[in-house]
C-alpha cells in the first residue's frame, strides 16, 4: 500500500476511534448528533466522496432527525424548506459573483503566454543574484498568482517551465520542487484570492479589507522564501550553482553597442548627449528619442506615483456646515445656543459645543468651531474658509525616500544591457502589473467593490490575451469551461456548508463546542494557538475550501468570546492554510508538479523539498501574531 494512502487511512481509523471512545452512547443529545455529522463528513471526504454533495447530504440527514425530535410529522418539509432557503440565500450573496471573474482573468492571462518571458526576462535580471533562477521562480510565481489566484495553473506552468531550466542548470532536485511548489501556494494568500473571498462570505468580513490585509503577508511570505533561497545557495552554493556564461548572455541591438562605445555605457547620459547632436552616429532621432522614453519610464510612474500618493495623504478633510438662523425671534436681542433639542447627535467623544442645527464634523476634522450668534435683525453669515490642506505624514516621506533611493541606483547602474532587459520586463511584468494595479487599487481604495472590479479584471484577461495574439475561439471556450466548472464548484460548496452549518447549528453543535471550549479557561492566545493548531493539522488530511466551508462556522462564532478581531483571525487562517498544499501526503501542489516533472523526479523529492518552506510557512505566522500591524495596518489607514 502506498504510503499516502496509508496515512490516510490512519487519519480515518483515528477519527472514527476518537468518536467511539468520546461519543457519550448513553447519554445522546442532539449536540452530540451534530459532532457525530460533523466526524462522518470528515471521514466521508477522505474516503473521495465529493464535498460539496456529501455536506448537503449530511446536512439534510441530519436536519431531518433534528426536526423528527420537534415534529415527526413536519420534519420532511421542514427539511426540504431549509434547504431551498439556504441556497437562496448563497446564492442571493453578490460577493460570490467576482470568483468566476477572478476564475476567468486568471486562465486567460495564464493563456496570454507572458509567463515564460517574465520568467526569462527575471532569471535575466537577477543573474548576479544568489541562486538566481530559483529567486526568478518565486517571484514569477507570486507576480503569476497575483494574477490568476489559480494554484493549480501556476504550479503546473512553472514546473513545465522552471522546472526543466534549473534541472538543467544543475539545480538540486528538492530545492527546485520547493520553490515551484511553495510559490505556487502565494496564490492562497495574495489579492485577488478565491480563499479571502470565500472566508469573507463565510465569516461576514468585509473582503476589502482582507485583501488590504493580506497584501503585506503576502509580500512577507514570498520575501521570506527568496531570503531563504539566496541565504541558502550562499551556504550551499552546490545545489543551486551559478548560471553559464552563455546563459547570461543579453543580445543587445548594434545602435546600443555604437552609443556604447562612443559615448557612454551609461544610458541616460549617453543618450541626452546623442540627442543634442554632439557625435555622428548612424542612429536615428526617433530611434534616440524612443529608448530615452523607455529610460525614463521609471521616473515617470516614481514621480506620479508619490504626487497622486501625497495628494491623498494631504487632502483636507471636508466640513459640511448648514447654521440655520431662527425665525420669529429676531428682535427679541436674545442669544442662540447649541442646546436645540432638535440637532444632529454628535460623533461619541464630540464636545458638546457646536450648533444644534449643525451636521456633526468627521473624524479628524476641528472640534470646536465658533457658532455664530443672532442678535436683533439677522445678520450674512461669514464667508467659510477654504480648507487647508494638512502636511504629509512621516510615513509619506519614508516611502517617498525609499522608492528615490531606488530609483537613483536603478538610473546610476543602468546600462545598456540592463536597458535591454528593462524592456523584456516591459513586455511581460509590467502589463501583468498594471492588470493587478487596476484592479486591486480600484478595490483597495474604495474605487470599485470586488465584483466590480473582477469584471474589470476580465476585461483586462481580454485585452492582455488580444495583444499578444492569443485570444481565440479555442482559448475563449477552454477558458469558460473551466471558469464554470470552478465557479459551479465553489458555489455548491457554499450551498452545501450553508446547509451543513444550519443542520449542525440546528443541533446544538455549535453551542455544546462554545461551551466546551469556554469551560477550558482559554485566554485568547491559547485560543490563537490551539486554533491554529488545528487548522495547520486539518491541512494535512483537507484541503483549504473544505476546512472553510466546514470549520469556519464552527471558529467564527468564538471569536467574540475571546475579543478577537474576525480580520486578523481570517490573515492567520490565511497564512495557515498554505500548509494544505505543502503538508504531505494530501499535497495537491505536490501532485500537480508530479504530473508534468521529469520521470526520474519522485514524489518523494518533490515532498522533501515542501518541508523547508512549510517551516517559513510557521515562522511567517509567529511574526504575523507577534506583529499585527503586517497586517492590520494597511486597512487600518484606508478604512479608519
Amino acid at each position: 500500500m502506498r504510503k499516502e494512502l496509508l496515512f490516510g487511512f490512519s487519519i480515518m481509523a483515528l477519527v472514527v476511534l476518537a468518536t467511539i471512545i468520546f461519543m457519550p452512547w448513553g447519554n445522546i443529545e442532539s449536540g452530540h448528533m451534530g459532532l457525530l455529522m460533523l466526524s462522518l463528513v470528515v471521514v466521508a471526504i477522505m474516503l473521495g466522496f465529493p464535498t460539496a454533495f456529501t455536506l448537503m447530504g449530511m446536512g439534510m440527514i441530519f436536519t431531518f432527525i433534528a426536526y423528527s425530535f420537534q415534529n415527526p410529522a413536519l420534519a420532511l418539509d421542514n427539511t426540504l424548506a431549509l434547504m431551498v432557503q439556504r441556497a437562496y440565500a448563497v446564492m442571493t450573496n453578490d460577493v460570490l459573483i467576482s470568483i468566476p471573474l477572478f476564475v476567468f482573468m486568471g486562465y486567460l492571462v495564464e493563456r496570454a503566454n507572458l509567463i515564460e518571458k517574465l520568467f526569462k526576462s527575471l532569471h535575466l535580471a537577477l543573474v548576479r543574484v544568489p541562486g538566481s533562477l530559483a529567486v526568478a521562480t518565486i517571484f514569477t510565481c507570486a507576480v503569476f498568482a497575483t494574477a490568476t489566484g489559480i494554484v493549480g495553473a501556476v504550479v503546473t506552468l512553472m514546473g513545465l517551465l522552471a522546472f526543466p531550466a534549473m534541472l538543467k542548470a544543475g539545480y538540486d532536485t528538492r530545492v527546485s520542487a520547493g520553490c515551484i511548489t511553495a510559490g505556487g501556494c502565494l496564490g492562497i494568500l495574495i489579492p485577488p484570492s478565491v480563499l479571502l473571498i470565500v472566508y469573507g462570505a463565510t465569516a461576514g468580513v468585509s473582503v476589502v479589507q482582507l485583501y488590504a490585509g493580506a497584501f503585506f503577508p503576502g509580500i512577507m511570505l514570498a520575501g521570506l522564501y527568496i531570503a531563504y533561497v539566496i541565504i541558502l545557495a550562499k551556504l550551499k552554493p552546490n545545489l543551486m550553482p551559478p548560471l553559464a556564461e552563455e546563459d547570461r548572455k543579453v543580445p543587445v541591438p548594434l545602435s546600443y553597442t555604437e552609443l556604447g562605445e562612443k559615448i557612454s555605457q551609461k544610458v541616460v547620459p549617453a543618450l541626452l548627449i546623442a540627442i543634442k547632436g554632439k557625435s555622428n552616429l548612424n542612429v536615428s532621432g526617433k530611434e534616440l528619442l524612443k529608448s530615452l522614453i523607455i529610460a525614463l519610464i521609471p521616473l515617470i510612474v516614481f514621480v506620479a506615483f508619490t504626487g497622486s500618493i501625497y495628494k491623498i495623504a494631504t487632502k483636507p478633510a471636508e466640513v459640511i456646515s448648514m447654521d440655520l438662523v431662527p425665525m420669529g425671534n429676531a428682535g427679541s436681542g436674545s442669544e442662540y445656543s447649541s442646546s436645540s433639542s432638535t440637532g444632529l447627535n454628535e460623533p461619541p467623544g464630540a464636545e458638546k459645543e457646536s450648533s444644534s442645527t449643525s451636521l456633526s464634523l468627521p473624524p479628524g476634522a476641528e472640534d470646536e468651531k465658533p457658532v455664530a450668534k443672532v442678535s436683533g435683525p439677522a445678520e450674512p453669515a461669514a464667508a467659510a474658509e477654504p480648507p487647508k490642506p494638512v502636511d504629509a505624514p512621516l510615513w509619506f516621506w519614508v516611502m517617498t525616500g525609499i522608492f528615490g533611493a531606488i530609483v537613483a541606483i536603478y538610473y546610476l547602474m543602468l546600462t545598456w544591457v540592463r536597458l535591454e532587459i528593462f524592456k523584456m520586463l516591459l513586455g511581460s511584468f509590467f502589463p501583468l502589473a498594471v492588470l493587478i494595479m487596476f484592479v486591486l487599487g480600484s478595490i483597495v481604495f474604495g474605487l470599485a467593490t470586488p465584483t466590480e472590479a473582477a469584471a474589470m479584471g476580465a476585461i483586462g484577461g481580454v485585452i492582455l490575451a488580444a495583444a499578444y495574439k492569443q485570444l481565440n475561439k479555442t482559448v475563449i471556450q477552454e477558458s469558460v469551461f473551466l471558469t464554470a466548472k470552478t465557479g459551479a464548484m465553489v458555489c455548491w460548496l457554499f450551498v452545501g456548508s450553508s446547509i451543513f452549518s444550519a443542520a449542525f447549528a440546528l443541533l446544538g453543535g455549535q453551542t455544546l463546542v462554545e461551551q466546551w471550549v469556554l469551560s477550558l479557561g482559554l485566554s485568547p492566545v491559547q485560543f490563537l494557538v490551539l486554533s491554529q493548531v488545528i487548522i495547520f493539522l486539518l491541512g494535512w488530511p483537507l484541503e483549504w475550501t473544505e476546512i472553510i466551508v466546514i470549520f469556519m462556522p464552527i471558529f467564527v462564532p468564538l471569536l467574540d468570546d475571546f475579543g478577537i478581531n474576525p480580520l486578523f483571525f481570517g490573515l492567520l487562517v490565511a497564512l495557515n492554510l498554505q500548509t494544505a498544499f505543502l503538508s504531505p501526503p494530501v499535497a495537491m501542489s505536490a501532485f500537480y508538479l508530479k504530473g508534468v516533472a521529469p520521470p526520474h523526479v519522485t514524489l518523494n523529492q518533490i515532498f522533501m523539498g515542501m518541508l523547508p518552506f512549510m517551516g517559513i510557512q510557521v515562522i511567517a505566522i509567529v511574526l504575523l501574531y507577534l506583529f499585527p500591524a503586517i497586517g492590520l495596518w494597511l486597512p487600518g489607514v484606508l478604512y479608519r
